[in-house]
């Protein structure tokens, strides 16, 4: 596909104005390396996004497992996680301004909003799923509530809970891309945005690139924590 890509914008059977070749992009990202200015804006933009996520998987993690185990729980959430996830987090972005500033905490506080459903309601599922048969086995072996949570809830909902986390992670991404172009100075978001309003296309191209490596990245790791936490899948 990268070979084609070339072949039709240096023969200009696309425009490369707006498709420049694959070398010239690479030869951008090497420029813009070198200079400083993109390693900056990389390092806010991870920092954001691993706080951010962090911010709402445990607390979506948590409740999910305490709403899973207890339907009295579940029946007082449930209503309000349904109401408020179809609300786009980026149009609850000016409330979360109002509240916490236009600092960095916010652009946190934004992603982990966009993480937190999916994470949560996966984990309820996941705690849902669980054999019965555990649960009466724990019971009437005189488990506690912790030793319930910690060895059967949990492990019993990580297959899918992973899965959750796996689509946060996504939609992590996707959140700080749009929470950088809306409201930021920095990161690689708001590179992306402000090359394209430059008509700097290569540049744009290069912030693209960097939110695909990382999306991919994150993923492995995930991938790769999910087969340490969940060894018989």
């Amino acid at each position: 596909m990268l070979l084609i890509w070339e072949f039709l914008s240096q023969t200009a059977i696309i425009d490369p104005r707006f498709f420049p070749p694959p070398t010239t992009i690479i030869e951008t990202l090497i420029s813009m390396g070198a200079s400083g200015e993109l390693l900056e804006h990389v390092k806010v933009s991870l920092i954001r996004i691993v706080f951010g996520f962090l911010l709402g998987v445990i607390p979506a993690i948590t409740l999910g497992l305490i709403m899973g185990m207890y339907s009295s729980i579940r029946h007082f959430f449930s209503p309000l996680i349904m109401a408020l996830m179809p609300i786009p987090t980026l149009a609850m972005l000016p409330i979360i301004l109002i509240i916490f500033g236009i600092g960095e905490f916010s652009k946190m506080v934004t992603i982990a909003a966009s993480v937190f459903f999916p994470v949560v309601i996966n984990t309820v599922a996941g705690v849902m799923n669980i054999d019965k048969v555990y649960a009466d086995v724990a019971k009437n072996y005189g488990a506690n509530p912790k030793d319930f949570f910690m060895k059967i809830a949990l492990p019993g909902a990580m297959p899918v809970m992973m899965e959750g986390v796996q689509m946060g992670q996504a939609i992590a991404l996707l959140t700080i891309v749009a929470a950088e172009m809306i409201g930021a100075n920095s990161g690689i978001g708001y590179v992306i945005w402000m090359n394209y309003k430059a008509f700097l296309i290569p540049e744009m191209f290069v912030g693209l690139i960097l939110i695909s490596f990382f999306g991919y990245l994150f993923s492995l790791l995930l991938r790769g924590l999910q087969s340490k936490l969940i060894p018989w899948k």
